[in-house]
C-alpha cells in the first residue's frame, strides 16, 4: 500500500521557510523544505491541513503561523462543518487548520491529530482511479467531488477535491500557472506524476 512518509515544500528561501514551519507548527519529518527550482503563479493547486481536537487549537496555530511571518486568508471562524481558518505561509502554501468541534472542551494544545494533503484536481473519478491502480485504498468517496485514501499509518493523509472547490474553501481565486512547488515522498511503486502533474518520489530506504 502506498502512503505518504513526507511532503516536501519547494521554496525560494528554504532557511526561512524551515523556520516558519518550525515555529508555527512544529511537525517534524512530516514537512519537508527544499529550493524551488520552476516558477508559478497564483493558486498552486493544493492546500495543506492541520486537523485539530479543538477551537483553542486552531487558534493558537493560527495566531502561531501569522507571528511567524504568515498572512491569514481566512480568518477562524465557526461553519457547518466546524471551525477553521487558513493561512498563507511566506513560500506561499496554503494552510487550513480545522476542528470538526464549535465548542473548547478544554485549554489550547499543541496537538495536531492528523496533517491532510488536499490536492485539486480537474477530473476527481480520473485521479481516484489512478491512485487506486498505484496502490492506494478508498476509505470516502463522495462521487466525483470528494475522495479520501484510507493509510491509517501514514504521517500525512491524502484526499482529493475539485480544483475550483478546493480553491474556493481556501478563499483563494482559482488560477495559477507553473510548478505546484510540491513533491510527494512515500510508498513502494517509485517515482511517478499524477495526472494534474503532482509528482511523488520514492522514499529513501532505511
Amino acid at each position: 500500500m502506498t502512503s505518504i512518509e513526507s511532503v516536501i515544500i519547494e521554496a525560494e528561501d528554504p532557511a526561512a521557510a524551515e523556520n516558519f514551519y518550525a515555529t508555527a507548527f512544529g511537525l517534524g519529518d512530516r514537512i519537508r523544505v527544499r529550493a524551488a527550482e520552476a516558477p508559478t503563479t497564483g493558486f498552486r493547486g493544493f492546500t495543506l491541513s492541520l486537523t485539530v481536537a479543538r477551537p483553542a487549537t486552531v487558534d493558537g496555530f493560527v495566531d502561531a503561523a501569522v507571528g511567524a511571518g504568515g498572512t491569514a486568508v481566512k480568518p477562524a471562524a465557526k461553519s457547518f462543518w466546524g471551525y477553521g481558518g487558513v493561512v498563507r505561509a511566506p513560500d506561499g502554501t496554503l494552510w487550513k487548520i480545522a476542528t470538526s468541534e464549535k465548542r473548547d472542551k478544554g485549554p489550547a494544545t499543541r496537538d495536531v491529530d492528523q496533517v491532510v494533503l488536499l490536492l485539486g484536481v480537474e477530473d476527481v473519478k480520473a485521479t481516484k482511479e489512478f491512485y487506486v491502480e498505484h496502490g492506494l485504498t478508498v476509505g470516502k468517496s463522495f462521487g466525483r467531488k470528494y475522495v479520501e485514501f484510507a493509510a491509517p499509518s501514514s504521517p500525512v493523509k491524502l484526499a482529493l477535491y475539485g480544483r475550483g472547490a478546493l480553491a474556493k474553501d481556501a478563499g483563494v481565486a482559482p488560477d495559477g500557472t507553473g510548478s505546484h512547488r510540491l513533491a510527494v515522498v512515500g510508498g513502494d511503486r517509485g517515482a511517478f506524476t499524477d495526472p494534474d502533474g503532482f509528482v511523488w518520489e520514492q522514499a529513501a530506504s532505511r
